[in-house]
């Protein structure tokens, strides 16, 4: 028998993929089933159509966000009206409302040689307060978010510094957003009474 005919050997599977590739695969495949079969769901993952209409979905739906100041306020209000109102497009009444205020803070990370900056370091913390329209407020939850991001300042090139700082900044917005819509979908399955 000819080396060629022969080159298959016992731990590959017959189309060339080696046998513990298979089973890395199965074992995962399985890891997957035996999640789902738990109950196991990722709460930033997209809603299902059943989620749409559960009460966690109509609870942020209903959740009013409070005033925000200046521009990385709009941005975050917007990224928050997007993550809210995504959960349930009925828009019920607004039940509950939402403060927070953006801290920013800048933190030079690299040097050049003539002492100026190089890097900067954003670190971008926002607390937050949910409470309940009715009067007297009750609160529901709070927590600060935080998020870190970095940009470059070139030399001799100011326009795309100003580029990468806004950029850097609306990404720390989009990151915020989404951790205190996370955080509140966890107070609403924690106290679904609320």
């Amino acid at each position: 028998m000819s080396q060629a005919a022969s080159s298959t050997s016992s731990s590959e599977h017959p189309a060339g993929v080696p046998a513990r590739v298979l089973s890395r695969r199965g074992l995962l495949a399985g890891l997957g089933v035996a999640l789902t079969g738990c109950g196991f769901r990722p709460l930033n993952a997209p809603p299902t159509a059943e989620e749409l209409g559960s009460d966690i979905g109509r609870q942020l739906a209903a959740v009013r966000i409070g005033r925000t100041y200046g521009r990385n306020g709009q941005l975050l209000h917007q990224a928050l009206q997007r993550r809210l109102a995504a959960r349930d497009r009925t828009a019920p009444a607004a039940r509950y409302e939402l403060n927070v205020s953006l801290l920013p803070a800048y933190e030079a990370q690299g040097y050049r040689r003539d002492g100026s900056a190089s890097r900067v370091r954003m670190v971008m913390s926002a607390p937050w307060a949910l409470q309940t329209i009715s009067v007297p407020a009750q609160p529901i939850a709070n927590g600060t978010a935080r998020a870190v991001d970095s940009y470059n300042i070139i030399e001799n090139e100011y326009f795309a510094s100003i580029v990468s700082s806004e950029a850097a900044e609306r990404r720390l917005v989009e990151m915020v957003a989404e951790d205190i819509v996370l955080r509140l979908a966890l107070a609403f399955r924690e106290n679904p009474a609320a």
